[in-house]
This record gives structure tokens, C-alpha cells and sequence, in this order.
């Protein structure tokens, strides 16, 4: 619950203040333990490499097409 203590907030600051509170409430949530294990790296993602955009065919475009393996 909050209470307001001093002053005379409009509707709009109120609603301003509740939602830092619940979105610090959330962050909060959000951190891992302690002793939890750090997530995996995705930097050898092979779907990583699919998100970017593919080049247009051309000079050594060939080049290109190699698949580190």
C-alpha cells in the first residue's frame, strides 16, 4: 500500500510513482541469485549469424558463403 504523507499529488504523479515502484519491484525479481550459474554464452550461436541481414551476390561474393566448421 502507499500512503501519501505530505503535499497533493495529481492522478498522474501518483500513477508515475507506482509504476517506478513496480517496475523497480520487478527488476528486482529479475536478478539472479547469488549462487545461480551465469548463463551460457551465445557468441557461437549459429542463429546468431542469421539474424543479420545477407549480402547481395557480387565481386567474391563466393567468399562470403564460407561456414567456419
Amino acid at each position: 500500500m502507499i500512503k501519501v504523507v505530505r503535499g497533493n499529488p495529481t492522478p498522474e504523479e501518483l500513477a508515475a510513482a507506482l509504476a517506478v515502484v513496480r517496475a523497480r519491484a520487478a527488476a528486482a525479481e529479475a536478478e539472479p541469485t547469488p549462487g545461480a550459474a551465469p548463463p551460457e554464452p551465445n557468441w557461437s550461436d549459429p542463429a546468431r549469424i542469421a539474424r543479420r541481414e545477407t549480402h547481395r551476390a557480387g565481386p567474391r561474393a563466393w567468399a562470403r558463403t564460407y561456414w567456419p566448421g
